[in-house]
């Protein structure tokens, strides 16, 4: 039996994807360091800055990475059909995966554009049923 206030099983622990707190709850040592922090992050960060341009390589690469983030993703091209049904998402989908096994995607942008492609064809078979269930209906 769980106690419905605390999200706690019958055994007294925190049922499974419950860690206790609320969401979005900072760590303790987390709150302690940004508690030093406060008001310092101007002189910090100026600090940071001086060392990166006196060669420090570490300063110099977390200076460039607030400047310029690497990138987490990227904009793939490839020849993929348009699709106005979900018909024409079978031909997207085949599209996608000759496109990954002949290189022009990795597997992992193949699986997006794939998971793009589905999340389309369903809105399309959702807009078709919508528009059948309408003329139905106007019988």
């Amino acid at each position: 039996m769980s106690d419905g206030k605390c999200g706690r099983n019958a055994d007294g622990r925190f049922g499974a994807g419950n860690s206790g707190k609320p969401r979005g709850t900072r760590h303790k040592a987390t709150q302690a360091v940004l508690a030093l922090l406060e008001g310092e992050a101007t002189a910090l960060t100026r600090k940071a800055v001086e060392m990166a341009l006196q060669g420090d390589s570490v300063a110099l690469r977390l200076c460039l990475d607030r400047i310029a983030p690497p990138r987490k993703d990227s904009p793939v091209q490839f020849a993929m059909p348009r699709m106005a049904s979900a018909q024409d998402a079978a031909e997207a989908a085949g599209a996608v995966l000759e496109a990954v096994a002949e290189g022009e995607l990795t597997p992992t942008e193949g699986a997006t554009v794939m998971s793009l492609v589905d999340s389309y064809r369903r809105t399309l078979e959702v807009t078709e049923l919508e528009a059948r269930v309408a003329v139905l209906e106007g019988l």
